[in-house]
């Protein structure tokens, strides 16, 4: 595996457990929050020994990446366990035929436009695909993501689809002030779950990634995405 060292990799994810493990029973986390390893750039047989250490999920953020990976993501060990991939980076309409087959979940619908489609390519695979609704809490222009305070509208509308589930919310935030925009995603979480929307079972909350998973815990993350922490640093062009 060359320019990744296996021990290093290996002690990265056991630390990067132990921690989030740690943090669970600091703030009182009444659901488990769980470890993504973000692969992107990350080549087939890295990927595949890192799910042979126990991740088994695995997030991709380009189409064209992870269909150049997918036939390597079949491997099964010997219990039969294959890995769960999402797909968590910014998606258009006119790819998600490549990716419907084979992606567990879209962490990454922010729009009515893009669901629709979703929606119709699942229905004609006999599927139902589980999406996460993509908040762009911090308001930034530069990334992907519906607003707050059209997220409530936006599930309603979701919701009656038969071809996809809405399984709750996910989000990058501004890189600074962490707590304030997790604090935010916590009450619009729990505001959308509370309203008990038919159709949205609002059971997963993905937010967290390498510089800040520790504070997205405390605020009730059920996954953290990883990457960097992970693999180390990586060359993206």
């Amino acid at each position: 595996m060359d320019n990744y060292s296996i021990e290093s990799v290996r002690e990265n994810i056991r630390t990067i457990i132990g921690n989030i493990g740690e943090a669970c029973e600091k703030y009182g986390s009444e659901k488990k929050t769980e470890l993504m390893a973000v692969t992107k750039t990350v080549p087939p047989e890295v990927v595949n020994w890192v799910f042979s250490e126990g991740i088994r999920l695995l997030g991709e953020n380009r189409v064209q990446e992870f269909l150049g990976k997918k036939d390597s993501y079949a491997l099964k060990e010997n219990d039969g366990i294959s890995p769960e991939v999402h797909f968590i980076g910014h998606l258009q309409t006119n790819k998600v035929k490549y990716i419907i087959d084979d992606i567990d979940m879209i962490q990454s619908v922010d729009s009515l436009k893009l669901a629709q489609e979703i929606n119709r390519l699942a229905l004609a695979h006999n599927k139902v695909m589980d999406i996460l609704c993509e908040v762009n809490i911090g308001g930034e222009e530069s990334k992907g993501g519906i607003a707050p305070e059209d997220t409530i509208s936006l599930i309603e509308q979701l919701a009656p689809m038969e071809g996809i589930r809405v399984c709750g919310l996910m989000t990058i935030p501004p890189p600074v002030d962490s707590d304030i925009y997790f604090g935010r995603m916590a009450e619009l979480f729990n505001k959308i779950k509370d309203r008990n929307i038919e159709g949205a079972s609002m059971e997963v909350l993905s937010m967290g990634m390498t510089h800040d998973y520790l504070n997205a815990v405390k605020y009730g993350s059920t996954i953290v995405r990883i990457g960097t922490g992970i693999f180390g640093r990586r060359d993206y062009r």
